[in-house]
């Protein structure tokens, strides 16, 4: 069976998240429901990450099976057409090796977060930034940040219901910057890593938010990683925000 692998955007606003639920509207039931408008079967498809409710993508990656050869091209289209109205779209698609996988070939994810400081509600970024009513210190934040970077023993900042085999992950980078936006002062966290324990960027994101308040100096993110203790982390901000912005393989298979 022809393999391809597909890039994927999608607003993770009214989406129970990535992976499909019985009772609930999933990006991955959208994408397997157009899969078989083309090719009238179950489908099943796996990706790089299995994204939250509310969480969005600019370059999620999933892969499929076909019965038959498409052109990428064709394929994308095809599925494009039929993923409306839903907020999915297929950016791109390539033929992939029969074992190749999206999620397990992967050598690294990158997520973006967007946190915007201003007093008034948000309107045309409701849904896509979390909001936040005072002006944060980006150098005490990346103080915090700097203690997080580097292969840590990520307990604290894990879900109680994480199911990764180890908390053992290396974090690749952090790293902060302040945005001058129409909607207001934007702070974007961008973050690398091979993989990621379940909430541990919103676990980052709201942890430093802490210290960018005043709430807890720089150095208490340290103490809470060396705690090993999930009672030791700041609050978990809200999915709003949060972005898979791409993923890294040994090859890119949409390299042209």
């Amino acid at each position: 069976m022809p393999r391809y692998a597909l890039k994927v955007e999608y607003d993770g606003t009214g989406f129970a998240g990535w992976q499909r639920q019985a009772d609930q509207p999933s990006v991955q039931g959208a994408i397997e429901a157009a899969l078989a408008r083309l090719e009238p079967r179950d489908h099943t498809i796996a990706a790089a990450g299995r994204t939250d409710a509310g969480v969005h993508a600019r370059g999620q990656v999933a892969q499929c099976d076909m019965l038959k050869e498409w052109d990428p091209f064709r394929l994308s289209e095809a599925l494009n057409h039929h993923l409306k109205p839903a907020r999915v779209a297929i950016r791109d698609c390539a033929p992939v090796a029969d074992d190749w996988h999206a999620r397990f070939s992967a050598l690294e994810r990158r997520y973006l977060f967007r946190l915007l400081s201003r007093r008034a509600p948000c309107t045309m970024e409701a849904g896509q930034v979390w909001r936040v009513n005072n002006p944060l210190d980006l150098e005490a934040m990346r103080a915090g940040a700097a203690h997080l970077v580097g292969h840590h023993d990520f307990t604290t900042f894990r879900s109680s219901i994480c199911q990764a085999a180890s908390p053992v992950k290396t974090l690749d980078s952090l790293e902060i910057t302040l945005a001058e936006t129409d909607a207001g002062p934007e702070y974007q966290f961008r973050l690398a890593a091979r993989s990621f324990l379940h909430n541990q960027v919103r676990s980052f994101v709201g942890t430093l938010e802490r210290v960018g308040s005043g709430a807890w100096p720089p150095d208490r993110v340290k103490d809470a990683l060396d705690a090993r203790d999930r009672a030791a982390c700041g609050p978990v901000c809200p999915p709003q925000g949060l972005y898979l912005m791409g993923v890294g393989y040994p090859e890119d298979p949409f390299a042209r």
